[in-house]
């Protein structure tokens, strides 16, 4: 399987390339920077050099031409502005979704966020707020497209080791994740087509990943 990746450098991008590496797949990542392209590499994963923010819609359709699945799991990241987080979280995944329909890769899967609805919340901080409402017009665009789309909102994010245990439901309460338990949830959604126009919410439990996927 030829999966293309939006957000290649990200800490779940890195190691979801790693996981599709390892069981024989491959993995291609877009990235903005160049000098970004040796820790793709490191991964088994193939560096794109490309930015979403400014690129055209042919030169990303080209790059997802012949691709099995699509995974967009970009975002403008920690200590970006209000532009940023609706031009990257809202316009990338946008651009990237047009994309794959124009390449004709079906399989499509979103990394959202949980608390969408908390955006116009009293006292809310204004950049995490314009985050969320990006975040939502993503799956919004995403819902009204022609693809066979997931779309995954895990809970806050952590670097502790993977468990494999999760809990994965259409709703869950707000909670934690490790980022090697959403990329193996990723890697397990690309197979699992009962899933297809679905959204999900993911934070840690005690169910084992293929059985959590068994219940949906």
């Amino acid at each position: 399987m030829r999966v293309v990746i939006a957000g290649g450098h990200g800490q779940i991008a890195l190691r979801l390339e790693r996981l599709l590496a390892a069981r024989g797949d491959q993995a291609v990542g877009i990235i903005r920077k160049p000098e970004q392209a040796a820790d793709l590499r490191d991964s088994s994963a193939e560096p794109v050099v490309l930015d979403l923010e400014t690129a055209e819609l042919d030169a990303v359709a080209e790059v997802l031409q012949g691709a099995d699945a699509a995974v967009f799991a970009a975002g403008a990241g920690p200590g970006s502005g209000s532009a940023r987080k609706d031009t990257v979280d809202r316009g990338a995944a946008a651009l990237f979704a047009e994309a794959a329909e124009r390449a004709g890769v079906r399989r499509h899967l979103q990394v959202s966020a949980m608390g969408l609805d908390r955006a116009d919340e009293p006292g809310m901080d204004e950049v995490f707020s314009v985050y969320l409402k990006a975040k939502a017009a993503a799956e919004d665009d995403l819902r009204a497209r022609d693809l066979d789309w997931t779309i995954l909102r895990p809970g806050r994010l952590t670097d502790d080791p993977g468990t494999g245990q999760v809990h994965l439901a259409e709703s869950v309460d707000y909670g934690t994740i490790t980022r090697d338990d959403v990329a193996a949830v990723l890697v397990a959604l690309l197979d699992e087509s009962r899933t297809v126009g679905r959204t999900l919410e993911l934070v840690e439990g005690h169910t084992p990943i293929e059985e959590a996927l068994e219940r949906i």
